[in-house]
């Protein structure tokens, strides 16, 4: 997880019930979104093809997929990524980004018709700056994508708008007094009413479904993560212009999904 750090006693204290929000405008029916991905297996699809307003989303067993990313990385990951693994002190690390990454480009290359090197992938212009620092994008903006990884597994999403994944182990009770100061007033709340075992659960879950929207908005923790509501609950809340799910992941992670929807929905 990737919090931004906060100062000792700074979380909100929460009240005996959830503070209520305004009304949301009335929202559309959504899209059904996959919540099941497809586990990517050695040497992965050859060609695959995206169905408009269906994003699909591919799981990544690092332990299973693993030899197969060794082998083909020095001929399928650019020279920055490459450095990049090399960078890695714990072996595991650099086995989950270079499974990550070699499985993106793969799975890139699939969707577009290429070898997975010659897929170009760039910088989008950052949100605040302008600079070349932003999300991941791909030339001409007609697929987009995700990557998420933690120790273990990785997620990967692909769609024809913008979207957002994030997978996380479950947090620890410990890191939960640490940085519930970063949810929303509500969600804090509602945490604080739940009994100390169910808090894990309801706060991972919280997490990635605010890294997802934030990365599919390509601006990731650079906005302050309290400002919008999702919720804790079994459902996401529902959003303005996203549309939001919880995808399956194996046991001991959470994962959501974001996608952004057309102007007509």
């Amino acid at each position: 997880m990737n919090a931004p750090p906060r100062a000792a006693g700074t979380g909100r204290p929460a009240g005996p019930t959830p503070p209520a929000l305004p009304p949301l405008p009335n929202l559309p029916n959504l899209p059904t979104l996959p919540t099941l991905p497809r586990v990517l297996t050695d040497p992965g699809p050859a060609r695959a093809v995206l169905v408009a307003a269906a994003p699909q989303l591919w799981l990544v067993d690092t332990t299973a997929y693993r030899e197969h990313a060794v082998r083909h990385a020095p001929g399928t990951l650019d020279a920055q990524e490459l450095a990049r693994a090399a960078e890695f002190a714990l072996a595991a690390d650099r086995d989950s980004y270079v499974c990550a990454h070699v499985a993106l480009r793969r799975l890139l290359g699939a969707y577009l018709g290429l070898a997975p090197r010659e897929v170009t992938v760039e910088r989008a212009p950052c949100g605040h700056c302008d600079e070349p620092h932003g999300r991941p994008v791909l030339p001409g903006g007609a697929l987009h994508f995700s990557l998420s990884h933690c120790t273990g597994i990785s997620l990967l999403a692909f769609a024809d708008a913008p979207v957002g994944v994030d997978v996380e182990e479950l947090v620890r009770p410990e890191v939960i007094a640490e940085t519930a100061d970063v949810l929303h007033p509500r969600e804090a709340a509602e945490l604080a009413l739940l009994p100390a075992p169910a808090r894990p659960l309801a706060f991972t879950r919280v997490w990635t479904r605010k890294e997802a929207y934030l990365k599919g908005l390509g601006v990731g923790l650079s906005e302050d993560p309290a400002a919008d509501y999702v919720g804790t609950g079994p459902a996401p809340a529902r959003m303005p212009g996203w549309s939001l799910a919880d995808v399956t992941v194996p046991e001991g992670h959470c994962a959501a999904l974001a996608l952004r929807l057309p102007s007509d929905v």
